[in-house]
Order: structure tokens, then C-alpha cells, then sequence
């Protein structure tokens, strides 16, 4: 298994973000790579453009950052289908589910996102962990950091 984290949109925009705390959380993770979708790249793009206002020089200037730090998972039938299973399987929405069927073809072990639910295991082989809780945190440097 790939040892590097799969990194949800939500943990990336906080690159952006005016919380300090989170940011530098999200930057410390994203230092040592990990592994993003196309469907990441999509959301972020959306939510930076429209809700933090950001131009779209910025948010290529973003994520060919993220790129460059980051391996990219394709977005494919084979992702949609195994999401679509996933889904309902999980109860996620299907964006939620085509994030995670990334992450399982991309071989990842752990992603990483604030949104969806912390601790759950998914076919017994991705475990989902929010970055930003306090027992997560240390958990999160650890595991990623190789301590």
C-alpha cells in the first residue's frame, strides 16, 4: 500500500484560509505529498473561485502548487462506477464517494477531510481521518511523518 495520504478539497482550501491554525495543519501535511483527484481539483477551483473570491490566476497558482506536491488519480468510469457502489454502500454523496473511490484506486490508506467521517474504515482498507480534531492531529503527523 501507498503510504502517502489522499487529501479531500476541504483540507486543501484551508490553504487559503484565514485560520491559522488549520492552515498551517493542511500545510504541514501537504509538505511531505500525497495523492489528490481530479474531482478535488474541480472542487477547489469552484469553492476558491466562488466563495473565496479568488481569481482564476490564483487558483492555478494554487494548485500547481498542490500538483507539484501531489500525485493526481484520474477521474474515470471505473472511478464513478466503484463511487456509485460506494455511495450507496456508505451513505456518502456521490461526490463524497468519487473522492473515496479515488483514494482506493489509487492504493492510499488514509484520506484525509474534515467533512466526512472521522474514523470510518472503508472496505477494510481506507481509513477516513480528520486532520483538524485534536486527537486526530498528532495522529495525522505521526502516521504521515512516518513516527
Amino acid at each position: 500500500m501507498d503510504a502517502d495520504p489522499f487529501f479531500d478539497s476541504n483540507v486543501l482550501l484551508y490553504l487559503v484560509s484565514e485560520d491559522l491554525a488549520k492552515a498551517n495543519r493542511a500545510e504541514a501535511l501537504l509538505a511531505s505529498g500525497g495523492t489528490i483527484s481530479v474531482q478535488v481539483l474541480n472542487e477547489v477551483s469552484n469553492v476558491a473561485v466562488r466563495k473565496h473570491g479568488m481569481t482564476w490566476l490564483q487558483v492555478d497558482t494554487l494548485l500547481q502548487l498542490v500538483r507539484t506536491l501531489c500525485r493526481v488519480e484520474p477521474l474515470t468510469e471505473i472511478t464513478y462506477d466503484l463511487g456509485r457502489q460506494l455511495a450507496e454502500r456508505y451513505r456518502l454523496s456521490v461526490y463524497d464517494a468519487m473522492i473515496v473511490a479515488a483514494a482506493l484506486l489509487a492504493g492510499t490508506d488514509t484520506l484525509y477531510s474534515e467533512d466526512m467521517h472521522d474514523g470510518l474504515l472503508i472496505e477494510e482498507r481506507l481509513r477516513i481521518r480528520n486532520p483538524f480534531r485534536a486527537r486526530s492531529v498528532q495522529d495525522a503527523l505521526e502516521t504521515h511523518h512516518g513516527g
